[in-house]
């Protein structure tokens, strides 16, 4: 029987041709919404990351052609692994035309690392196998130290730059959701956001905490059968359908004000408030649930270590770390709670026990005449206490 890794290998062999349609988006997480079963994703993507390539993998592509490098060697980004893991062709053809020589549903060939369209190669480029991939992962992984020293560089300099996230000075708006005293479930489309939420099904429900969806995380809150309290980000992924849910919209605008995903908001015509902040979403509704008195901050798909923190790909994530400072001991993690959280056993639960002891003590009197002579003479003694 084929293992899988025996199937990833066997679909990830570069002698394996590929002819399917393609469709093309150069902002993956809008991309993986329109991908269908079967189609090549076009992609412009370096390094490219965690959740990236679990959507990826998740919408059925059957390749993924990426115009930028999956690992330009930062960090050990372990993106494009997982994609061969699942059995994902990758052709790496960093700085090829392909937005402008393709349209969506064109049908492509690929032979090896070879794009091709009607027969003529429009682009040539790398196909690495699963061994390729994992190889490249452990060399990057040994060279850790120069990503940990990029990283406490760019933390120093948000120090200097954007102190408000660690004195607190950043201006809030009054908000009709109250926070005060109460239990927050941060929810950030991040690593492991949905076993995280399933996991936390207990907790949620016997203790109801507020929910701050960080955008995207918005739906990922509507799939799991719940429903966020507040919405918050700069609004370019979560879908129309959760924005029109009810929760209270905050935009997060640029330091100067400048807010793009006011326009979307406004043109839809929903309410929502404004908060110019430095850093990124979900260090806002940080903040914000930290600032307006919340008892304990409960962080779901939020990356809580370096890996992860390089994973982003972005300089800004040295604003998370800083955050967490501010916000301190009353930050933990998704993980930490379902470990820590024993649930009581609940209304539903008290009821089932009562009526299985009431059944079990049915079962007993009807199976012993003994018993059941005990409970007649019971019942005398209770009619000559009243009379009856």
């Amino acid at each position: 029987m084929l293992t899988r890794r025996d199937r990833a290998e066997i679909a990830t062999d570069p002698e394996r041709v590929i002819v399917a349609p393609v469709r093309l988006g150069k902002k993956t997480k809008d991309l993986v919404k329109r991908l269908e079963l079967g189609e090549i994703a076009v992609i412009d993507h370096a390094d490219l990351d965690r959740i990236a390539a679990e959507d990826l993998a998740a919408s059925g592509a059957e390749a993924v052609i990426n115009v930028a490098p999956f690992s330009t060697g930062r960090y050990p980004n372990v993106g494009p692994l997982i994609l061969a893991r699942e059995g994902i062709v990758l052709v790496e053809a960093a700085g090829a035309p392909l937005f402008e020589a393709l349209d969506r549903g064109d049908v492509v060939e690929l032979e090896g690392g070879d794009v091709k369209l009607a027969g003529e190669t429009i682009a040539r480029g790398a196909r690495p196998s699963l061994a390729d991939l994992e190889q490249r992962l452990a060399e990057q992984r040994s060279r850790i130290d120069t990503a940990i020293a990029d990283f406490a560089t760019n933390t120093i300099e948000h120090v200097r730059e954007e102190s408000g996230l660690l004195s607190g000075e950043i201006a809030l708006p009054r908000t009709r959701t109250r926070f005060a005293g109460r239990h927050v479930l941060i929810v950030v489309r991040g690593p492991t956001y949905r076993e995280d939420l399933a996991a936390l099904n207990a907790y949620i429900r016997d203790v109801k905490p507020l929910i701050i969806a960080v955008d995207g995380g918005a739906d990922a809150v509507l799939h799991a059968g719940l429903k966020p309290d507040v919405i918050l980000g700069d609004m370019d992924s979560a879908t129309d359908g959760a924005l029109r849910c009810g929760a209270e919209l905050i935009v997060h605008a640029y330091p100067d004000g400048r807010a793009p995903g006011r326009e979307r908001l406004v043109g839809a015509g929903l309410e929502h408030l404004v908060i110019p902040a430095p850093g990124t979403s979900q260090d806002v509704a940080m903040l914000l649930a930290n600032e307006k008195g919340a008892s304990l901050i409960v962080m779901v798909g939020a990356h809580f270590n370096l890996t992860e923190f390089l994973d982003k790909n972005r300089a800004g994530m040295s604003s998370t770390f800083l955050t967490r400072l501010r916000v301190g001991e009353i930050l933990v993690d998704a993980k930490g709670v379902n470990r820590l959280y024993r649930p009581g056993m609940g209304a539903p639960g008290i009821a089932l026990f009562a009526v299985a002891f009431a059944l079990v003590v049915f079962a007993v009197v009807v199976a012993s005449p003994g018993i059941d002579n005990v409970f007649e003479l019971l019942w005398i003694k209770i009619k000559d206490v009243f009379g009856a």
